[in-house]
């Protein structure tokens, strides 16, 4: 392994004080754990809580107090100035104020205006500050950060994501899934990921908003689009894109789920409308949940 070092930015792009280089050990050889590389071993990105306790001890030694301390994005880079994993640190909760982060629209989550009964809806651990700049960050081998905005501001930067990165792995081996089985999937689109709960309410209306777990980023409705052309593909090869399609993915969450107890979750296959063709929801909540046309 080349001798690593940081090239650090905040979330705005601006410099963050550098960190000395890193001589590379046989125990700081980390990268190709399961616990920074997930079960997949895709993910190129973790997440961290704003001062976080790093329980990983080689992680606490190779990166330090200095990054949980301040929000941003940190690549860690070979000596050729690759890419090797990226770490970002979270802006915290308590930054969310009167439903916005600075001119970014969130809204309010359930748990802010009442009790909830499951502990998986209680709280989160901060938001992800996106930039134009940082907006491509590789968070896995086949997603990126803006994979997974909400689709309104456009024009409003910075944006603020929820992401869990047990959703990413869960899609990446979905993915891996259907390879394996000849499935051609070299494109996996996010039609929608993180949603804020002001944008969710709209479109699902007050009483499914609150349940949904696209607020709380561990939800995606994807599809299939190799060709780009903003539809599900032909998976099965017989002449139409239809939820015979999108089951094929429902069998690989099953799959999954079967092999990965700890990604189990709720999984809907979804019809073709007007404004959109035919999608698989697949989420990590964290229980079995299936329903829609399936």
């Amino acid at each position: 392994m080349a001798q690593p070092a940081f090239a650090g930015g905040d979330a705005t792009s601006s410099t963050v004080g550098s960190t000395p280089a890193l001589s590379a050990t046989p125990e700081s050889d980390f990268l190709g754990t399961d616990t920074l590389r997930g079960r997949s071993g895709k993910l190129m990105a973790r997440f961290l809580p704003y001062l976080a306790r790093l329980d990983i001890p080689v992680l606490s030694a190779v990166i330090g107090d200095t990054v949980v301390r301040t929000p941003g994005v940190y690549v860690l880079r070979d000596s050729s100035r690759s890419s090797l994993f990226t770490f970002i640190t979270l802006r915290p909760f308590s930054d969310k104020v009167k439903g916005r982060v600075g001119s970014y629209r969130m809204g309010y989550w359930p748990f802010e205006r009442r009790k909830v009964r499951s502990e998986a809806y209680a709280s989160l651990d901060g938001f992800i500050e996106v930039t134009p700049d940082n907006q491509d960050t590789q968070v896995s081998e086949h997603f990126r950060l803006r994979d997974f905005l909400t689709k309104d501001q456009r024009d409003v930067w910075p944006k603020y994501l929820v992401l869990d990165t047990k959703l990413i792995d869960k899609l990446e081996l979905v993915i891996d899934d259907l390879v394996s089985r000849g499935y051609d999937v070299r494109y996996l689109s996010v039609m929608s990921g993180f949603r804020t709960p002001q944008y969710n309410v709209k479109g699902v209306g007050k009483g499914r908003a609150d349940a949904s777990r696209h607020q709380y980023g561990d939800a995606a409705d994807v599809f299939v689009d190799n060709d780009r052309n903003g539809r599900m593909d032909d998976l099965n090869r017989d002449g139409r894109a239809d939820t015979r399609d999108a089951r094929i993915l429902l069998e690989a969450v099953d799959r999954v789920e079967a092999a990965y107890p700890g990604l189990v979750g709720g999984a809907g296959v979804y019809p073709a409308t007007r404004a959109h063709g035919p999608f698989t929801h697949i989420d990590a909540r964290g229980q079995r949940a299936r329903w829609g046309r399936i």
